[in-house]
Protein backbone atom coordinates (compact mmCIF):
# COMPACT_ATOMS: atom_id res chain seq x y z
CA UNK A 1 0.00 0.00 0.00
CA UNK A 2 1.51 3.37 -1.11
CA UNK A 3 1.35 6.42 1.57
CA UNK A 4 -1.17 8.39 -1.23
CA UNK A 5 -3.21 4.88 -1.13
CA UNK A 6 -3.28 4.99 2.28
CA UNK A 7 -4.23 8.26 2.99
CA UNK A 8 -6.83 8.44 0.53
CA UNK A 9 -8.80 5.24 2.21
CA UNK A 10 -8.27 5.45 5.66
CA UNK A 11 -9.57 8.37 7.92
CA UNK A 12 -7.32 9.92 9.85
CA UNK A 13 -8.88 9.75 13.39
CA UNK A 14 -8.29 6.35 13.55
CA UNK A 15 -5.82 4.67 15.05
CA UNK A 16 -5.45 0.90 16.62
CA UNK A 17 -3.74 1.04 19.99
CA UNK A 18 -1.20 -0.54 20.98
CA UNK A 19 -1.89 -3.87 23.19
CA UNK A 20 -0.21 -2.04 26.38
CA UNK A 21 -2.76 0.21 25.61
CA UNK A 22 -5.90 -1.94 26.00
CA UNK A 23 -4.68 -4.13 28.61
CA UNK A 24 -2.27 -2.01 30.59
CA UNK A 25 -3.60 0.51 33.43
CA UNK A 26 -1.31 2.93 35.62
CA UNK A 27 -1.83 2.75 39.44
CA UNK A 28 -4.64 4.54 40.62
CA UNK A 29 -3.63 4.02 44.33
CA UNK A 30 -0.38 2.78 46.09
CA UNK A 31 1.93 2.98 42.54
CA UNK A 32 5.45 1.38 42.46
CA UNK A 33 4.23 -0.96 45.75
CA UNK A 34 2.96 -4.71 45.46
CA UNK A 35 -0.15 -3.31 46.65
CA UNK A 36 -0.74 -1.17 43.41
CA UNK A 37 -4.58 -0.64 42.59
CA UNK A 38 -5.07 -0.14 38.66
CA UNK A 39 -8.49 -0.29 36.69
CA UNK A 40 -8.06 -4.27 36.67
CA UNK A 41 -7.88 -4.55 40.33
CA UNK A 42 -10.91 -2.71 40.69
CA UNK A 43 -12.93 -4.54 38.18
CA UNK A 44 -11.77 -7.77 39.64
CA UNK A 45 -12.83 -6.50 43.33
CA UNK A 46 -16.30 -5.29 41.65
CA UNK A 47 -17.20 -8.91 39.99
CA UNK A 48 -16.24 -9.95 44.12
CA UNK A 49 -19.05 -7.92 45.15
CA UNK A 50 -21.30 -7.98 42.21
CA UNK A 51 -21.36 -12.01 42.86
CA UNK A 52 -21.46 -11.58 46.76
CA UNK A 53 -24.64 -8.76 46.83
CA UNK A 54 -26.75 -10.83 44.22
CA UNK A 55 -26.44 -14.34 46.52
CA UNK A 56 -26.59 -11.66 50.05
CA UNK A 57 -29.88 -10.37 48.53
CA UNK A 58 -31.50 -13.65 46.94
CA UNK A 59 -30.95 -15.67 50.37
CA UNK A 60 -30.81 -13.01 53.43
CA UNK A 61 -34.76 -13.99 53.55
CA UNK A 62 -35.83 -16.52 51.56
CA UNK A 63 -39.48 -17.15 50.72
CA UNK A 64 -41.45 -20.38 49.55
CA UNK A 65 -42.20 -18.26 46.31
CA UNK A 66 -38.94 -16.94 45.40
CA UNK A 67 -38.73 -13.53 43.72
CA UNK A 68 -36.76 -12.32 40.49
CA UNK A 69 -33.53 -12.02 42.26
CA UNK A 70 -33.76 -15.34 44.58
CA UNK A 71 -35.47 -17.10 41.69
CA UNK A 72 -32.20 -16.04 39.59
CA UNK A 73 -29.68 -17.25 42.57
CA UNK A 74 -31.68 -20.21 42.77
CA UNK A 75 -31.91 -21.57 39.13
CA UNK A 76 -27.88 -20.47 38.97
CA UNK A 77 -27.23 -22.57 41.74
CA UNK A 78 -29.45 -25.19 40.72
CA UNK A 79 -27.63 -25.45 37.55
CA UNK A 80 -23.79 -25.67 38.78
CA UNK A 81 -25.49 -28.27 41.25
CA UNK A 82 -27.25 -31.32 38.87
CA UNK A 83 -25.13 -30.33 35.63
CA UNK A 84 -22.16 -29.89 36.51
CA UNK A 85 -21.45 -31.03 40.04
CA UNK A 86 -23.48 -34.22 40.74
CA UNK A 87 -23.35 -34.77 36.87
CA UNK A 88 -19.22 -35.02 36.83
CA UNK A 89 -18.02 -35.36 40.28
CA UNK A 90 -21.37 -37.91 41.75
CA UNK A 91 -23.01 -37.68 45.25
CA UNK A 92 -19.82 -36.06 47.00
CA UNK A 93 -20.18 -32.95 44.15
CA UNK A 94 -22.69 -31.89 46.41
CA UNK A 95 -20.04 -30.32 48.98
CA UNK A 96 -18.37 -28.37 45.98
CA UNK A 97 -21.21 -26.89 44.89
CA UNK A 98 -20.41 -23.55 46.83
CA UNK A 99 -16.96 -23.63 45.36
CA UNK A 100 -17.91 -24.46 41.75
CA UNK A 101 -20.56 -21.84 41.79
CA UNK A 102 -18.38 -19.17 43.19
CA UNK A 103 -15.76 -20.18 40.29
CA UNK A 104 -18.55 -19.74 37.66
CA UNK A 105 -19.98 -16.31 38.93
CA UNK A 106 -16.63 -14.99 39.29
CA UNK A 107 -15.26 -16.08 36.10
CA UNK A 108 -18.61 -15.23 34.10
CA UNK A 109 -18.66 -11.88 35.88
CA UNK A 110 -15.08 -10.60 34.56
CA UNK A 111 -16.07 -11.87 31.18
CA UNK A 112 -19.17 -9.73 30.97
CA UNK A 113 -17.16 -6.70 31.53
CA UNK A 114 -15.94 -6.99 28.14
CA UNK A 115 -19.42 -5.72 26.80
CA UNK A 116 -20.44 -3.63 29.71
CA UNK A 117 -20.76 -0.15 28.39
CA UNK A 118 -18.24 2.36 30.30
CA UNK A 119 -16.19 -0.76 30.68
CA UNK A 120 -15.35 -2.70 27.96
CA UNK A 121 -12.72 -4.37 29.94
CA UNK A 122 -12.50 -8.06 30.81
CA UNK A 123 -10.16 -8.50 33.74
CA UNK A 124 -9.85 -12.27 32.24
CA UNK A 125 -7.73 -11.24 29.58
CA UNK A 126 -4.98 -10.31 31.22
CA UNK A 127 -3.09 -13.65 32.32
CA UNK A 128 -2.51 -13.03 36.07
CA UNK A 129 -6.49 -13.57 36.37
CA UNK A 130 -6.78 -17.01 34.84
CA UNK A 131 -3.47 -18.44 35.99
CA UNK A 132 -4.43 -17.32 39.07
CA UNK A 133 -7.75 -19.16 39.49
CA UNK A 134 -6.31 -22.45 37.58
CA UNK A 135 -3.23 -22.75 39.78
CA UNK A 136 -6.34 -22.64 42.77
CA UNK A 137 -7.90 -25.08 41.10
CA UNK A 138 -4.40 -27.25 40.36
CA UNK A 139 -3.74 -26.92 44.43
CA UNK A 140 -7.64 -27.87 44.85
CA UNK A 141 -7.60 -31.05 42.80
CA UNK A 142 -4.15 -32.35 44.26
CA UNK A 143 -4.90 -31.80 47.90
CA UNK A 144 -8.25 -33.38 47.55
CA UNK A 145 -6.70 -36.60 45.77
CA UNK A 146 -4.28 -36.66 48.44
CA UNK A 147 -6.96 -36.32 51.24
CA UNK A 148 -8.81 -39.14 49.84
CA UNK A 149 -6.10 -41.28 48.44
CA UNK A 150 -3.10 -40.17 50.47
CA UNK A 151 -0.09 -40.04 48.88
CA UNK A 152 -1.01 -43.32 46.70
CA UNK A 153 -2.72 -40.68 44.26
CA UNK A 154 0.66 -39.90 42.77
CA UNK A 155 1.12 -43.06 41.79
CA UNK A 156 -1.97 -43.85 40.76
CA UNK A 157 -1.90 -40.65 38.72
CA UNK A 158 1.33 -42.13 37.72
CA UNK A 159 0.95 -45.42 37.36
CA UNK A 160 -3.07 -45.74 36.24
CA UNK A 161 -4.01 -49.60 37.03
CA UNK A 162 -4.54 -52.38 34.26
CA UNK A 163 -1.74 -50.88 31.78
CA UNK A 164 1.01 -53.56 31.08
CA UNK A 165 4.48 -53.08 32.69
CA UNK A 166 6.50 -52.34 29.46
CA UNK A 167 3.98 -49.58 28.85
CA UNK A 168 4.56 -47.57 31.61
CA UNK A 169 7.87 -46.62 30.28
CA UNK A 170 5.32 -44.41 28.19
CA UNK A 171 2.27 -43.56 29.55
CA UNK A 172 4.08 -42.68 33.19
CA UNK A 173 5.68 -39.93 31.63
CA UNK A 174 2.52 -38.30 29.70
CA UNK A 175 0.33 -38.74 32.30
CA UNK A 176 2.44 -36.89 35.35
CA UNK A 177 3.12 -33.86 32.27
CA UNK A 178 -0.64 -34.07 31.16
CA UNK A 179 -1.85 -34.35 35.00
CA UNK A 180 0.39 -31.78 36.62
CA UNK A 181 1.28 -29.09 34.15
CA UNK A 182 -0.96 -29.41 31.14
CA UNK A 183 -3.93 -28.83 33.18
CA UNK A 184 -3.37 -25.86 34.76
CA UNK A 185 -1.75 -24.41 31.77
CA UNK A 186 -4.53 -25.54 29.42
CA UNK A 187 -7.16 -23.61 32.30
CA UNK A 188 -5.51 -20.57 32.25
CA UNK A 189 -4.54 -20.30 28.46
CA UNK A 190 -7.73 -21.53 27.22
CA UNK A 191 -9.91 -18.53 29.13
CA UNK A 192 -6.80 -15.75 28.34
CA UNK A 193 -6.87 -16.21 24.75
CA UNK A 194 -10.44 -16.55 24.24
CA UNK A 195 -11.11 -13.15 26.00
CA UNK A 196 -8.12 -11.76 24.87
CA UNK A 197 -9.11 -11.97 21.62
CA UNK A 198 -12.54 -11.17 21.80
CA UNK A 199 -11.57 -7.58 23.25
CA UNK A 200 -9.08 -6.96 20.61
CA UNK A 201 -11.86 -7.79 18.00
CA UNK A 202 -14.74 -5.43 20.10
CA UNK A 203 -11.82 -2.51 20.46
CA UNK A 204 -11.05 -2.69 16.59
CA UNK A 205 -14.75 -2.65 15.71
CA UNK A 206 -15.81 0.31 18.30
CA UNK A 207 -13.04 2.15 17.06
CA UNK A 208 -14.16 1.58 13.60
CA UNK A 209 -17.89 2.79 14.06
CA UNK A 210 -16.15 5.75 15.75
CA UNK A 211 -13.79 6.60 13.59
CA UNK A 212 -15.52 6.30 10.07
CA UNK A 213 -19.56 6.29 10.42
CA UNK A 214 -19.16 10.02 10.28
CA UNK A 215 -16.53 10.33 7.44
CA UNK A 216 -17.73 10.70 4.19
CA UNK A 217 -14.77 8.55 2.70
CA UNK A 218 -15.20 5.93 5.47
CA UNK A 219 -19.04 5.95 5.53
CA UNK A 220 -19.39 2.22 4.49
CA UNK A 221 -16.80 0.78 6.54
CA UNK A 222 -18.50 2.58 9.13
CA UNK A 223 -21.79 1.20 8.44
CA UNK A 224 -20.15 -2.08 8.06
CA UNK A 225 -18.27 -1.68 11.79
CA UNK A 226 -21.78 -0.74 12.55
CA UNK A 227 -23.72 -4.11 11.69
CA UNK A 228 -21.07 -6.12 12.68
CA UNK A 229 -21.05 -4.92 16.14
CA UNK A 230 -24.29 -5.95 17.61
CA UNK A 231 -23.45 -9.30 15.98
CA UNK A 232 -20.01 -9.32 18.03
CA UNK A 233 -21.17 -8.34 21.05
CA UNK A 234 -23.96 -10.94 21.17
CA UNK A 235 -20.82 -13.53 20.15
CA UNK A 236 -18.87 -12.28 23.21
CA UNK A 237 -22.23 -12.66 25.68
CA UNK A 238 -22.32 -16.06 24.41
CA UNK A 239 -18.33 -16.83 24.75
CA UNK A 240 -18.11 -15.22 28.06
CA UNK A 241 -20.70 -17.57 29.97
CA UNK A 242 -19.34 -20.85 27.61
CA UNK A 243 -15.87 -20.00 29.05
CA UNK A 244 -16.93 -19.75 32.55
CA UNK A 245 -19.03 -22.77 31.80
CA UNK A 246 -15.93 -25.01 30.42
CA UNK A 247 -13.68 -23.75 33.49
CA UNK A 248 -15.81 -24.54 35.85
CA UNK A 249 -16.99 -28.24 34.36
CA UNK A 250 -13.12 -29.17 33.50
CA UNK A 251 -12.17 -28.24 37.70
CA UNK A 252 -15.21 -30.67 38.43
CA UNK A 253 -13.78 -33.33 36.20
CA UNK A 254 -10.13 -32.71 37.64
CA UNK A 255 -12.23 -32.78 41.45
CA UNK A 256 -13.90 -36.01 39.90
CA UNK A 257 -10.53 -37.42 38.92
CA UNK A 258 -9.32 -36.73 42.11
CA UNK A 259 -11.70 -38.36 44.27
CA UNK A 260 -12.66 -41.45 42.61
CA UNK A 261 -9.37 -42.57 40.35
CA UNK A 262 -10.89 -45.25 39.01
CA UNK A 263 -12.78 -42.63 36.47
Amino acid sequence: MTPMFAANTIPAPFHVPPLEEMFEFPAIWFPGTLYAINRTVILTLLAVAIASLLFIVAFRAPKIVPGKIQALAEAIVEFIREQIAVQVIGHDGHKWVPFLTTLFMFVWINNLFEVLPGINFPPTSRMALPAFLAVLTWLIFIGTGIKHQGLRYFKEVAFPPGVPIPIYILVTPIEIVSVFLVRPLTLAVRLFANLLAGHIILTIVFLAVNAFLLNPRGFPIGIVALAAAPMLIGFELLVGVLQAYIFTILAAVYIGGAIHPEH
